[in-house]
C-alpha cells in the first residue's frame, strides 16, 4: 500500500511537469494533437500507478517520449502554415454575413441547436445579431454580431476613459512582493507608511494591491473578522 502512495506521487509529479512543459492553454483550448497526447498521458500513468509489479520506468519513459512528441510538433506548426493545417485543421465559418452555412455546418457535424447553444455561451440570445460565427480549430466558436448588436464602448460616444493600468499585488497573506514594488518605482517605507494609515503593519495584512490610478486596497489578516479599507 505504501509502495503505491509513493508511485503515484512520483508519477503525479512527472505528469505535472509535463502538462506544465506543454504550455498553459485551458482543456477547451487544446489543438487535437495535444487533447490525444494529454490523454495518453493519463492512460500511461495509471498503470505502473496501480500494478507494482509494472516498472515505474515503463510509466515515465513513454510520458517523457510523449512530451518530445509534442515539442516536435509544436515547432513544425510553428515553421510550417500546411502542416499546421494538416495537423491542427482550419478555422471554418458557421455564419457568414449573418446567414447560416449548412455545407460547413455538414462538414463540422455540427447541428442548429449546438450553434444555438454556442452563442449562448457568448451571451447571443438572438442568432439574427451574428454577423459572423468561426468554429476555431480548437473547437471554441468565435462570435462577431452585427454592428448595431455589438456592446457599446467609449470610443463610440468620442471618450477617452483616463489610464488604469494593471493592479498590482503588494502584500499577500504577509508576504511583501519585492518585485511589484520595484515595478512600481516604491519601496517597503513606502508600503509601511500607506498600510499603518490603516492601523496595521504590512506583514500583518492579508492582501494590499495598487492600481494605476494609485488606489490601495488593503485588508487585515486576521481569524474571526476582516477590516477592508480602499484609499484612493
Amino acid at each position: 500500500m505504501l509502495i503505491n502512495f509513493f508511485r503515484a506521487i512520483i508519477l503525479y509529479i512527472v505528469v505535472l511537469i509535463v502538462m506544465r512543459l506543454m504550455g498553459k492553454r485551458e482543456i477547451g483550448q487544446l489543438q487535437p494533437f495535444e487533447l490525444a497526447i494529454a490523454i495518453m498521458i493519463a492512460d500511461l500513468a495509471s498503470i505502473p500507478m496501480t500494478e507494482t509489479g509494472v516498472p515505474i520506468s515503463n510509466g515515465i519513459v513513454p510520458i517523457l517520449g510523449l512530451l518530445v512528441m509534442h515539442l516536435i510538433i509544436s515547432m513544425i506548426n510553428l515553421k510550417s502554415i500546411k502542416a499546421r493545417e494538416i495537423i491542427c485543421g482550419k478555422p471554418r465559418i458557421l455564419i457568414y454575413r449573418g446567414k447560416i452555412d449548412e455545407k460547413a455546418l455538414i462538414k463540422e457535424r455540427f447541428t442548429l441547436n449546438e450553434l444555438q447553444e454556442r452563442l449562448r455561451d457568448k451571451d447571443v440570445v438572438n442568432i439574427a445579431d451574428v454577423e459572423y460565427a468561426i468554429l476555431e480549430t480548437s473547437g471554441q466558436v468565435t462570435v462577431i454580431e452585427k454592428p448595431n448588436k455589438r456592446k457599446t464602448i467609449p470610443e463610440d460616444f468620442d471618450i477617452m476613459p483616463d489610464y488604469e493600468g494593471l493592479p498590482y499585488d503588494l502584500v499577500v497573506d504577509g508576504k511583501i512582493m519585492t518585485k511589484n514594488l520595484q515595478a512600481i518605482e516604491k519601496d517597503y517605507n513606502w508600503l509601511d507608511t500607506e498600510v499603518r494609515k490603516f492601523g496595521f503593519k504590512p506583514e500583518e495584512a492579508l492582501l494590499v494591491t495598487y492600481d494605476g490610478k494609485g488606489q490601495i486596497f488593503c485588508q487585515k489578516k486576521k481569524r474571526r473578522e476582516n477590516k477592508i479599507c480602499i484609499k484612493n
